[in-house]
């Protein structure tokens, strides 16, 4: 079985691409003895998740899968973008700054890519909805409570794991990113 590295510690995360990626080994750098960190200074998310793909490639030498995602408000031009998890104030600062705002449609984009020193394989995944008014729900975490999925017709907040890992942004990046990595024989 081949062994990937996932540029990430977050065990739900962690999950989710053992569980999708079926026939690699996915193991994080901590399995294999190495710390990393890296910052995010692309303006894309794929700048983002090949900047850490390849430096996690360098550490280890080991091929290597990398994601950045984020929540893009259409009426603000896109972001929080690739800035989401630095966005200062959050869920509550987006809610503000929508406020009397009728347009709030917003996708999640969640862009991975795979790095093996030679290769590089993308794979990007969408979904949309709109910002709701307030938060509803307990579950998910970050934008999720505001965020009204059209598939669901509730917020990701609202929704169970298993409904919202059923059609989320990184699901639809992950199973692209199988479906790549099963073609090229990666």
């Amino acid at each position: 079985m081949k062994k990937i590295v996932l540029a990430s510690g977050n065990a739900g995360k962690l999950k989710e691409f053992r569980e999708i990626l079926k026939g690699y080994e996915i193991v994080t750098p901590k399995d294999i003895g190495v710390d990393f960190d890296v910052e995010e200074t692309g303006e894309t998310f794929y700048e983002n998740a090949l900047i850490k793909a390849r430096a996690l490639y360098e550490l280890c030498h080991l091929p290597t899968v990398a994601d950045d995602s984020g929540l893009c408000v259409d009426v603000l031009g896109g972001a929080p973008g690739v800035y989401s998890a630095r966005y200062e104030g959050g869920m509550i600062r987006l809610l503000k700054e929508l406020t009397g705002v009728k347009n709030r449609a917003a996708h999640f984009t969640s862009c991975i890519v795979y790095y093996d020193g030679e290769n590089i394989i993308e794979a990007t995944g969408y979904v949309y909805g709109k910002i709701a008014d307030a938060p509803h729900g307990n579950n998910g975490f970050g934008y999720d409570p505001v965020f009204m999925s059209d598939e669901l017709g509730k917020t990701f907040g609202a929704a169970t794991s298993e409904e919202k890992n059923a059609i989320s942004h990184r699901r639809r990046a992950l199973d692209a990113l199988f479906a790549k990595l099963n073609a090229n024989k990666a």
